[in-house]
């Protein structure tokens, strides 16, 4: 069993910054790939970011890329999403998840197909105002 658990979100201006923070229960989290997928009201859940096990390789969704970075910390159990020059349409419920079952990163469904993940944190809401 995993536990992910989202902080950092809240209300910024419009070309505002925020840094989320996901810390993950366990003693394998480098063994996890790690993503981070958003919800806005009346919209689908969609992708924003994920990070290999070993930080190596990273993917974006094409609206945050130049904008946003995912990065993690195997040694506190973290990953992170720094999201600069936010713009009102990012704002959204924003979740992180987890890929604890081993396939590689090029393995398996693809990094930015919910599918792959097994795990969720409850969400943070982020809120930018135009």
């Amino acid at each position: 069993q995993v536990q992910l658990v989202e902080s950092g979100g809240g209300l910024v201006q419009a070309g505002g910054s925020l840094r989320l923070s996901c810390a993950a229960s366990g003693r394998t989290f480098n063994n996890y790939i790690m993503g981070w997928f958003r919800q806005a009201p009346g919209k689908e859940r969609e992708f924003v970011a994920a990070i290999s096990r070993g930080g190596g390789n990273t993917a974006y969704t094409d609206s945050v890329k130049g904008r946003f970075t995912v990065s993690r910390d195997n040694a506190k159990n973290t990953v992170y999403l720094q999201m600069n020059s936010l713009k009102p349409e990012d704002t959204a419920v924003y979740y992180c998840a987890s890929d604890s079952s081993g396939i590689p990163w090029y393995g398996g469904r693809r990094a930015d197909d919910e599918g792959r993940y097994d795990y969720w944190g409850q969400g943070t809401q982020v809120t930018v105002s135009s």
